[in-house]
């Protein structure tokens, strides 16, 4: 067996298959040294570009990518894991080797696992603030504890049983990641066929006539397309060595085209490189620039290919398929003989009409609860804008009878203050209070206005004076 890198051995492992071959960034030498590539010349299936490019569908994919990379950097950990079987893995042998790794090493480990555990509380403390529970005290660690891929009672460092869980989740989870692919590509179905139901019944007897004629021509414009090959089948490879690898088909050879399609040279065609030579037969059906061709069906026709060769050629079911494997399945009778082609998926509902009736329950009792839930809300807001109402009442009470009170205050400091002085002729003397009413004036103000309203004494009329000659 050649040495391989981390993602390669843990490839071993049947449902690790998808992730580790599609995260693998630098294989190790195998066979006959290599020449060194520049950086222009790397090829472009390796590297960051497909580290970034593919991804597992785990929600915890980042993480699990990460510590393959850290890993790899470790020499002996590499060196050990090229001498590991899947065995080895799976019993968790391998896992135990992580306590001779270097310490630069470990540090980077429990720095992504400490980052991985925030990662998970903000997700939890996301999920019940959308729940409307931010008042409830959190156990973290009993909530942490439904996160099966790290160890929940060490939340600091990574340990050996770290990789352990690490790589048994990572194996059930994929193993299921197909199914729960179907499961998701039939509730997109039957929402679809719901909405259409429900938009022919608010039209009118002619309207829906016309908008079913419309749906009819457009499926039969779907169906007219030519033959789809059946995946793995002699017909398939041939079209791809001809038109793709631009080949001979009068000279096809099985191995080479094994060597020519194993695209990062590990000796087995991946699904990721399986599923590469269905894409001429997928655009034999669908159109990316045509708006009628849906591309979610598309992905579902390239998963349905990619499982139906892995069952035919992958005998072992490890989800990788070697040269003597595939060497073995053209040697089969159907190889060569395919009937009328591939049936896609048109052909193949993807539900029932029992399970539509039960998917439309369950959006109507959905649907019912949102209607509750906002009927509701729309309560608790009329509430609160009649408190709103009522509060700002009282604000301008309160701001009335704070008036009033000053008024009094200001009346009873006059009342309180020194008479006022009479006037002239015992007159008492008022001035224009704030609020209009004519209010006695102080005795200061009193005797300063009559004061000023003292008059010059008036001098008598002279008199004309007589001319003594006269007299």
């Amino acid at each position: 067996m050649p040495p391989v890198g981390l993602r390669a051995a843990l490839l071993l492992l049947p449902s690790l298959l998808l992730l580790l071959r599609t995260v693998l960034t630098v294989p190790l030498e195998r066979g006959a040294p290599k020449k060194e590539e520049s950086p222009a010349t790397e090829s472009p299936v390796s590297g960051p570009a497909l580290l970034s490019s593919q991804d597992t569908g785990l929600y915890y994919h980042r993480y699990l990518q990460e510590v393959i990379n850290v890993l790899e950097t470790d020499g002996h950990f590499r060196e050990k894991l090229q001498a590991a079987n899947a065995e080895d893995i799976k019993s968790g042998k391998l896992s135990r080797e992580l306590d001779f790794v270097s310490h630069h090493v470990r540090t980077k480990l429990d720095e992504l696992k400490r980052q991985e555990v925030s990662r998970l509380r903000m997700l939890l403390k996301a999920k019940m603030d959308a729940e409307q529970e931010p008042n409830v005290q959190v156990d973290h660690l009993s909530l942490l504890k439904q996160f099966e891929h790290l160890d929940p009672q060490n939340q600091h460092t990574f340990e050996a049983r770290d990789l352990e869980l690490l790589i048994q989740t990572a194996t059930r989870d994929l193993a299921q990641y197909d199914a729960a692919h179907h499961e998701e590509f039939k509730r997109y179905e039957m929402l679809k066929e719901h909405e259409r139901r429900r938009y022919l019944e608010s039209l009118g007897e002619e309207q829906r006539k016309e908008a079913e004629r419309k749906l009819e021509e457009q499926q039969r414009r779907h169906r007219e397309h030519p033959k789809v090959n059946v995946p793995g089948s002699q017909a398939q490879l041939k079209e791809v060595w001809e038109e793709l690898d631009g080949l001979d088909p009068n000279r096809f050879n099985p191995k080479t085209f094994f060597i020519l399609h194993d695209i990062n040279s590990d000796g087995v065609l991946d699904e990721q490189e399986l599923e590469a030579l269905f894409t001429k037969e997928l655009e034999k059906v669908y159109d990316p620039k045509n708006e009628e061709d849906d591309m979610r069906e598309m992905e579902e026709e390239r998963l349905r290919m990619r499982e139906h060769v892995m069952k035919n050629v992958d005998t072992n079911q490890d989800r990788l398929v070697t040269l003597e494997e595939f060497l073995a399945s053209t040697q089969r009778k159907e190889f060569g003989d395919t009937g009328e082609g591939w049936e896609t998926v048109e052909m193949h509902p993807a539900y029932t009409e029992e399970e539509l009736r039960r998917f439309e329950e369950e959006l109507a009792a959905r649907e019912a609860e949102l209607n509750a839930k906002a009927q509701r809300l729309s309560q608790e807001t009329e509430a609160l804008g009649r408190s709103q109402d009522h509060l700002e009442a009282q604000k301008r009470e309160l701001q009335q009878a704070v008036l009033q009170m000053e008024q009094r205050k200001q009346q009873q400091q006059a009342l309180n203050a020194p008479g006022p002085a009479p006037g002239r002729e015992g007159q008492l003397k008022f001035h224009q209070g704030t609020d209009g009413v004519p209010v006695p004036a102080a005795a200061d103000d009193q005797k300063d206005r009559d004061t000023s309203e003292k008059k010059v004494p008036e001098q008598p009329p002279k008199l004309p004076q007589l001319d003594s000659q006269k007299l």
